[in-house]
């Protein structure tokens, strides 16, 4: 099964979360921390958003800007949302991941639709990120009940202001309690590490002038937000977990459909490329999982390339040597067990390029579906399709046309 070479597609973030969360200060915080990558950010709400003045070359405002990080920045309203991905996608900005900012009182679930429903093949959703303030959780309970939904709905919950809280360990669970096997990471000043969210550019590709990092991570290594020093109190890399599998083995697809239809707790992010041997020996095929929302991507292998499966995956509180046992239990190198039904339940979730990508039934209630479940595939039965038959069609009658 040949494929044509699918574009580069830039994973569009939603950013979330009720009034005073802190959703500016962890945009800001990936602005600072983007490892070079070009950010493409989306305000829902007219409001500037408060960047150190030595990093920005140009003021916030109703239109697009370029700043001196690199990072492209709209303000817009949520309805023009297509519009808006469309020009940040063009490959021309160099766009590496675009970060909504919906307004505080904005309903998530809505611009969820909005992205899953983008007719753009440059973009893929990367998430539903609902931002917690952990001091005023119960007052923001109280007051906005529908944030049990909305957590209930996250792909990633930041359970910000921790800090704060008088009670943060009961916060924590609370949330926990209130989410559905989603990563939940603690987070002050809403400093998470970006790579939860997207891949940041090594290092070495930042070339040329000298980028925001450069400038800005002696005083923020240094300094915390308040001024004080802090040293590397962020320890960034403390948010997350992360798991890479590396098999000369090929994967086989039920085994491994099961194994991504039980994600434990708190994992978030699957990357990299699967090699399903016998089962498809033409491609690769590149996988994309953030939350709950999953997606194969079928690419040829290149002339004498090494056959491998390699995956990366990121969460927080997974258990990394659990989750290696259960992928080397999907290993398979039995040509004699493949069959043509074996790819039903990894073809479900392989996108028709021709077709916009309707997601939202892979995300839990946007009208969802469970993940793939081999028993409720009927096995295709060829008695049950009867041959045509060209008695059963009359012959063209012009007597029996209707008048024009």
């Amino acid at each position: 099964m040949g494929q044509s070479p699918r574009p580069h597609q830039i994973p569009v973030v939603v950013l979330a979360g009720f009034l005073g969360s802190g959703k500016t200060t962890l945009l800001n915080h990936l602005l600072h921390r983007s490892g070079g990558s070009r950010i493409g950010a989306v305000v829902n709400d007219f409001g500037a958003i408060e960047i150190d003045a030595m990093a920005v070359a140009g003021a916030l405002g109703d239109s697009t800007v370029s700043l001196g990080n690199g990072c492209l920045c709209c303000a817009v309203d949520a309805g023009e949302l297509d519009l808006y991905l469309d020009r940040l996608a063009r490959p021309e900005t160099g766009i590496d991941v675009i970060v909504i900012e919906a307004s505080g009182l904005a309903e998530p679930q809505e611009l969820v639709r909005m992205v899953l429903a983008s007719e753009n093949p440059r973009v893929v959703y990367g998430g539903l990120v609902e931002v917690v303030d952990a001091a005023e959780f119960d007052a923001t309970r109280a007051k906005h009940p529908e944030i049990d939904r909305h957590l209930a709905l996250a792909d990633l919950v930041v359970v910000n202001k921790l800090d704060r809280a008088t009670d943060a360990e009961r916060v924590l669970r609370q949330v926990r309690s209130l989410t559905d096997r989603t990563a939940v990471v603690p987070a002050t000043y809403g400093r998470i590490d970006p790579e939860f969210l997207f891949d940041c550019r090594p290092s070495e590709e930042r070339i040329g002038q000298l980028s925001f990092d450069d400038l800005h991570d002696d005083a923020h290594d240094a300094h915390g937000p308040d001024g004080e020093g802090h040293g590397h109190a962020g320890h960034l890399h403390t948010g997350y977990d992360s798991l890479s599998f590396v098999s000369d083995v090929p994967l086989d697809p039920r085994r491994l459909m099961r194994f991504l239809d039980s994600r434990p707790e708190g994992l978030y992010r699957i990357k990299g490329y699967v090699d399903f041997g016998a089962h498809d020996p033409r491609n690769r095929y590149a996988v994309h999982a953030v939350g709950r929302f999953l997606r194969f991507y079928p690419e040829p292998w290149a002339p004498g390339a090494g056959r491998l499966t390699q995956l990366v995956l990121i969460g927080s509180g997974i258990d990394a040597p659990l989750l290696g046992k259960e992928l080397e239990a999907c290993r398979s190198d039995a040509p004699h067990t493949v069959d043509e039904h074996g790819m039903w339940g990894v073809l479900r979730y392989v996108q028709d390029p021709d077709e916009p990508d309707p997601g939202a039934d892979d995300v839990p209630g946007l009208d969802s579906e469970p993940l793939y479940d081999p028993e409720s595939e009927p096995l295709y039965d060829p008695e049950s399709e009867p041959l045509y038959d060209p008695e059963s069609e009359p012959l063209y009658d012009p007597e029996s046309a209707p008048e024009a």
